[in-house]
């Protein structure tokens, strides 16, 4: 879990109490992504896009400088020359902005085989998933070594191994697993930007740095300075990879419909989250009218996979059973036309691919005509109820439909095999016309006419209820068949957006050997490290201690050994003896102290520039004592002025809202107690 500097955070995603985050020891060991260059289907859907954004970004770049020259120039001939180049271009990027349309929705690569495969009957419609987010590869070994040694004062070469460490940590997290390591190692990287934030991104200076990513669904390419933009864009790629996981799923089994639920529930999660927590996005699928789109598509395929475990959980011929399958696919329908609204809206509809939309449009048909053929066999199939279990069968009876239909009373028309046959064949008649509708929406989509398995399901769906119907048709049926009420939605299972839970995988600072980020961090100045030698007087060195890594000079005895040496208060002690003591405990600097012979001590020690003083001494303390652990630097927001001053776009940006829940911990990476303080 970020500290609360960011927190603008969802509480509720900090299910598990908050992540410890790890300054001490290094384990040594980074993930790995999968290889970029292994030859799987969805590897080279990858490489495709990652080729076409490449593509793209060229042709957005002769369209800018054709479109600067046509405004410069005064020469006609030019300008008919450049109007002509800007023609080519125009036509170029539509053609590669197809392409990549075409490519995102390829959805049978991200499906499971055996869903693939199966009878008709057990056969799936396709979920949508979404591809990763490209981006470009960062070299941070020249700034990050300057700013090693113009704001820390130590050798940037000597840090060197950290940061390529870093640097391979970046290139691993591009290819992640479609699997729980390929999300663990995008979790592990955005937690490590928040070490790499408190550590080189201070609130008043740039580092130089360009963040380069590519929108996930049109290729543009977009850069910023602000690592806002490179936590978002992770963090789009975790709700990204969570949708492919969902979508690989052996939904034909409960297990894999439990697994395909959870993955869709967590990629609305990552989207909710992203939508909630940044502002100003720069891409189009990180703007809030697109993720909104996203979250209400994730909510409704968790919808889907809902019904699809009723059908597996519930009794064939139960009419119970059977009215709540009409009601869980009525839920899927309502769910479905919320999805196609929002995409159908002024901000989104241009950005959507056709298919999508279209695809949702025809699952909203779909799964309509479910209902009411469920409704139907409910009727038609199951038997008439007996007068124990009529009670029951009237109660549901009474919330199914939206308005109660025509006719006889609820009594009579359970009861009543005939006019249950009537109702049923309504509703069989509007099942049909339904299927009807989602296959001629289908028919409008060439890349849908294209997924076989999507034709199969319609055409298969659309057969059954046809054959049901003629089965409940009779020749001597001279009465008009009525127009069905439809069927009210109802869910046993509400989906839940379940936010980034950070606190799953712990990370450890790579940069820890820079010091505790209580004192060395981008945000906070020092002055050059003083050396003093110290002699044990009568009263000892004269000085009080508190706190710990680094621990502080709390107080100074005027007259006494340390006010002699020019130690003041507010000073942090991180060299004894030539020993580094700025992870050190209060006790093991005591220890050193207390070691110490007639021939006297040699600190190291540092002041935090505008800290001098008592009072900015004990306030420090305070801060470093507070609950949290850690202190409250500048959010993203404060760096955003001065990235516009310096000609930047509109920059990415943590929102400003806190919503850290009161139930969160977490971890003390540096502890400061007034209970430890003593005089030595």
């Amino acid at each position: 879990m970020m500290p609360p500097e960011e927190e603008s955070l969802d509480g509720g995603g900090d299910r598990d109490g908050g992540l410890v985050l790890l300054q001490g020891l290094k384990s040594g060991s980074t993930r790995k992504g999968c290889d970029p260059f292994a030859q799987t289907q969805r590897s080279k859907l990858q490489h495709r896009r990652a080729r076409i954004n490449q593509q793209i970004n060229k042709e957005m770049r002769m369209r800018a400088g054709a479109e600067n020259l046509f405004r410069a120039t005064s020469n006609n001939k030019v300008k008919e020359t450049v109007a002509l180049e800007l023609s080519y271009v125009n036509s170029n990027l539509q053609l590669l902005k197809e392409e990549l349309e075409e490519l995102n929705s390829s959805m049978d690569v991200y499906q499971n085989d055996r869903l693939l495969s199966s009878s008709s009957e057990s056969i799936s419609v396709p979920m949508i998933p979404l591809g990763l987010k490209e981006t470009k590869e960062l070299d941070l070994l020249a700034p990050l070594k300057d700013f090693i040694s113009e704001h820390y004062g130590e050798e940037g070469i000597l840090f060197e191994k950290e940061i390529k460490e870093f640097m391979e940590l970046r290139q691993a997290m591009r290819t992640p697993s479609r699997n729980e390591a390929g999300l663990e190692l995008l979790m592990e990287y955005y937690n490590q930007l928040y070490f790499l934030d408190s550590r080189f991104f201070p609130p008043t200076k740039s580092l130089g740095v360009f963040f380069h990513w590519y929108d996930s669904l049109t290729g543009v390419p977009s850069h910023q300075r602000a690592l806002a933009f490179e936590k978002g864009s992770v963090l789009f790629n975790i709700g990204a990879l969570h949708t492919q996981i969902g979508a690989r799923q052996d939904r034909a089994s409960l297990p894999g419909l439990n697994q395909a639920i959870d993955a869709f529930q967590k990629a609305a999660g990552a989207f909710n989250y992203l939508k909630e927590n940044f502002s100003n996005a720069p891409s189009l699928d990180m703007s809030a009218a697109s993720l909104n789109m996203l979250v209400r598509l994730m909510v409704a395929q968790v919808q889907e996979c809902v019904f699809e475990k009723m059908t597996l959980l519930r009794a064939q011929h139960d009419f119970l059973a059977r009215l709540q399958l009409a009601q869980e696919a009525a839920r899927v329908e309502d769910v479905y036309s919320l999805v196609h609204q929002t995409m159908t809206q002024a901000h989104v509809k241009d950005y959507v691919p056709f298919s999508w939309t279209t695809m949702v449009h025809v699952k909203s048909e779909h799964f309509k005509a479910l209902s009411h053929y469920f409704a139907a066999i409910a009727l038609c199939d199951c038997p008439v109820a007996s007068d124990a279990e009529l009670p029951e069968q009237e109660k549901a009876f009474i919330q199914f439909h939206v308005t109660m239909p025509e006719g006889p009373s609820l009594r009579v028309l359970l009861q009543d095999p005939e006019e249950r046959r009537k109702l049923g064949k309504a509703h069989l008649k509007k099942a049909i016309m339904k299927h009807e509708e989602a296959m001629r929406i289908h028919g409008l989509c060439k890349i849908l006419r294209k997924m076989d398995i999507l034709q199969e399901v319609l055409s298969f769906a659309h057969k059954r209820s046809l054959s049901k119907y003629s089965e409940i048709d009779h020749e001597e049926d001279f009465f008009e068949t009525g127009d069905a009420p439809d069927v009210h939605p109802k869910t046993h299972q509400k989906p839940e957006i379940k936010s980034p839970s950070f606190s799953q995988v712990k990370v450890t600072d790579i940069f820890h050997r820079l010091g505790p980020l209580s004192v060395f961090s981008a945000k906070n100045k020092w002055y050059p490290v003083r050396r003093v030698h110290l002699m044990r007087g009568e009263n000892g060195f004269g000085f009080t201690l508190r706190g710990d890594s680094p621990v502080l000079i709390a107080g100074v005895i005027p007259g006494g050994c340390a006010a002699e040496a020019g130690l003041k208060e507010g000073d942090y002690i991180i060299l004894v003896n030539g020993k580094d003591c700025r992870w050190s405990k209060h006790a093991e600097v005591v220890q050193l102290l207390k070691s110490t012979g007639e021939e006297g001590v040699e600190i190291g020690v540092i002041t935090l520039q505008g800290s001098e003083g008592p009072k900015a001494a004990d306030k420090k303390a305070a801060a470093m004592s507070s609950g949290s652990g850690m202190l409250k630097s500048n959010k993203e927001n404060s760096r955003k002025s001065l990235m516009n001053s310096k000609g930047a776009s509109t920059l990415l940006v943590w929102s400003k809202k806190s919503k850290r829940s009161k139930k969160s911990t977490y971890g003390v990476p540096f502890t400061a107690v007034g209970d430890n303080e003593a005089m030595y």
